[in-house]
């Protein structure tokens, strides 16, 4: 998840829903209510541990953070190497990983019909257009990043929508990517916590719509998804320098793309 949250197009949550933690993850961070910090502000111990076992599932966010964090702070600088030298390869190996996203999608929706169809047209039709925006002209002071933070962790969290999209048009993406790379620990922290404040609330009404209308909403992810296909293809044929050899090598990434990701919900499909 964290090597995904930090590419511009690929979402953390995709890799979540592959890999059959993400419905668990979105329940176990809707169902936090922080009712443990009060004993442990009394120095009440034993109280905050019984509190912190009924609300936390630890045996979740434990592994799971620390398997972004290492992620974010050890790829970073390989992401960026790529995309600064190699974007029409880099991005023709995320065309398929999101295609192949939006398949794994497409196998959760049971019951297709009208409804899903149209619903599934209008987050494309919505993607295709949003994808199409300008960045936004910002500036990098801590509220911007806090801001960004708790945006872009809401977009982080679902299948399909890219948080580091959202950071490329917020234009605060290579500033956190460097912030990143450069240990920079007051922006770290204040994009951290406004990115909390964000998936807290979020996080309740995805688990809603995921308990009461989930093909519904999956439905619309997938139409958000191969809407968001719009970004890879832009940057390869702007990028790509047209010989045979490089289309090929394209070709050969996104497919590559694509069976790591179907591999991926195979192995883990078997597993469960």
């Amino acid at each position: 998840m964290g090597s995904a949250d930090i590419i511009p197009g690929v979402s953390g949550g995709t890799i979540a829903l592959i890999t059959g933690i993400y419905e668990r993850l979105v329940h176990a961070i809707g169902k936090l209510r922080f009712s443990f910090i009060k004993p442990l502000l009394k120095l009440d111990f034993s109280e905050f541990i019984r509190l912190f076992k009924e609300e936390v599932d630890y045996k979740l966010f434990i592994p799971l953070l620390l398997g972004i964090a290492i992620a974010m702070l050890t790829l970073s600088k390989v992401i960026g190497f790529l995309l600064d030298y190699y974007p029409a390869f880099t991005f023709a190996f995320f065309l398929g990983l999101i295609l192949a996203s939006s398949y794994v999608l497409y196998t959760q929706v049971v019951h297709f019909s009208p409804k899903i169809i149209i619903i599934s047209v209008i987050g494309f039709v919505l993607s295709f257009i949003f994808v199409g925006l300008n960045p936004i002209a910002a500036n990098h002071s801590l509220p911007i990043l806090f801001f960004s933070g708790m945006i872009a962790i809401c977009a982080m969290i679902l299948p399909g929508i890219s948080g580091a999209f959202i950071l490329l048009l917020l234009d605060q993406y290579h500033y956190m990517l460097n912030a990143l790379n450069t240990f920079n620990i007051v922006e770290i922290i204040t994009f951290c916590a406004g990115a909390l404040i964000g998936i807290l609330g979020f996080s309740k009404i995805l688990d809603y719509l995921l308990q009461h209308h989930e093909e519904i909403t999956l439905a619309l992810l997938i139409g958000v998804m191969i809407g968001t296909l719009r970004i890879p293809f832009n940057q390869i044929t702007a990028n790509i320098g047209g010989s045979l050899f490089e289309l090929l090598i394209c070709a050969v990434l996104i497919i590559l793309g694509f069976a790591l990701i179907v591999l991926l919900e195979i192995k883990f499909k078997y597993i469960e």
